[in-house]
């Protein structure tokens, strides 16, 4: 049982009715309460696991717009995303119910339950496990913001070609190009192209840059994040690109059922505040069984992340591309 649920079930008498559980671990606290238990969760993974198990959950940018007596928000890592939960939280619930909220004090609950006091004065409940519970209860009814409110924009300029990059709260590098996607973005030019998979979309610039790059290119985005593939949406829109877009939720590069001239990821090695390299150890392990003859891995990634012996054990050979700044490009073919 995760350490939030543990210090959730030391006050068991504190939850009932219907409960609205938002991103929420994977274990058994749900079998543990006596309610009505439904999901928010924006992590495709974590959304997978809840409807195996049972329950209704919704995998969205938004809660399931129905009636509930409590939430409980186990907090997410970026700050305006905890502000953009609560007040879709605080909406959907109305006056005088309670809003539970819970995490670890390392990913920074202190901090997270003065954004409470927007709402309502937040009340510590219990400490426990280096976990904090606090408690609100909602005073007024509260209206949510239009999403163009929540957006985040940077732009990108190349070959006098100017891109407008749309994120939503939470989403990597939500108001910057981050330093890894800026060394891939002077290759993609050299990009194979026809059908393309960007895996780990993110906002989608890499993306809408191909997209720019090649109109005729067919784009398949990919992501774990549900705010990740809407931000891609939103860029596309932004920009009028026409180029044909697909967006997918996944877990890992072997849920792709589809074959593609090129793969081209910034691949994510985090999963909230913990390190996590699976996904894209896999990525470097499976994807050329993704690939058409002759197709093409780009991969930018921190220097110190080691895939070239993943890369080199699948295709048979990896290309160090450029090597700067931290980061490395690889590159494989399907011979």
């Amino acid at each position: 049982m995760d350490a939030k649920s543990e210090v959730l079930l030391r006050q068991p008498e504190l939850f009932s009715g219907n409960i609205l559980l938002v991103n929420p671990p994977q274990d058994q606290l749900s079998q543990s309460l006596d309610a009505t238990i439904s999901i928010w969760s924006w992590n495709f993974a974590d959304h997978q696991y809840f409807l195996q198990s049972g329950y209704h959950s919704v995998f969205d940018i938004v809660p399931p717009q129905q009636s509930f007596d409590q939430v409980i928000i186990f907090i997410p890592k970026a700050k305006e995303l905890l502000n953009y939960v609560l007040e879709h939280c605080a909406a959907i619930l109305g006056q005088d119910k309670p809003i539970f909220l819970v995490g670890e004090k390392k990913a920074g609950i202190e901090g997270a339950a003065k954004q409470l006091q927007a709402f309502a004065k937040p009340v510590k409940i219990d400490s426990a496990r280096h976990c904090q519970l606090w408690q609100i209860k909602i005073q007024q009814q509260h209206q949510v913001k239009p999403l163009e409110a929540w957006l985040k924009h940077y732009q990108y300029t190349f070959n006098q070609t100017h891109l407008d990059i749309c994120a939503l709260p939470g989403v990597f590098s939500q108001d910057h190009l981050d330093i890894g996607t800026q060394q891939i973005l002077p290759f993609l030019a050299q990009v194979k192209a026809g059908k393309i998979l960007d895996f780990g979309c993110g906002a989608g610039i890499i993306s809408a840059i191909l997209a720019k790059l090649n109109p005729k290119n067919h784009m398949t985005a990919v992501d774990i994040d549900a705010f990740a593939l809407h931000s891609t949406q939103l860029t596309f829109a932004r920009n009028n690109l026409t180029t044909q877009l697909t967006t997918i939720a996944i877990t890992d590069i072997r849920d792709v059922d589809d074959r593609f001239n090129a793969i081209v990821s910034n691949p994510p090695f985090h999963q909230g505040i913990k390190t996590h390299y699976q996904a894209s150890e896999n990525l470097c392990q499976f994807s050329k069984n993704l690939l058409k003859p002759a197709g093409e891995l780009w991969i930018v990634a921190n220097r110190f992340l080691n895939y070239q012996p993943f890369i080199e054990n699948s295709f048979g050979h990896c290309q160090i591309k450029s090597d700067q700044n931290g980061f490395k490009i690889f590159y494989a073919n399907k011979k």
